[in-house]
């Protein structure tokens, strides 16, 4: 399993409609073979900040959905960005469940 994690920070009147041109990168991705999860979302103390979470099934599923990155428009919003892939090994449940 590949989890994609971190936040990127725009310009605090440009995040709304960052995330609204984030809105069918999200579906697209929820929609890719092998996408456990994806979600972009605002933070709830900066707001300068835009949180990233992806998890997928491999590596090779993240490169497939991957292509060329965020559009030039999202692109050029971007002020800084600190995001990462982790390879996991392992999985343990807080919940007791397995998450829908």
């Amino acid at each position: 399993m590949v989890i994609v994690a971190g936040h990127i920070f725009v310009d605090p009147d440009q995040r709304e409609s960052y995330l609204s041109g984030c809105v069918a990168v999200v579906e697209q991705a929820r929609q890719a073979a092998g996408c456990l999860d994806f979600a972009i979302s605002a933070d709830l103390l900066d707001i300068r900040r835009i949180n990233v979470y992806e998890r997928w099934e491999s590596q090779a599923a993240v490169e497939a959905f991957r292509g060329s990155g965020p559009s030039d428009d999202q692109g050029a919003a971007v002020q800084a960005a600190s995001v990462a892939e982790y390879d996991i090994a392992d999985i343990r449940s807080l919940t007791g469940e397995d998450s829908a």
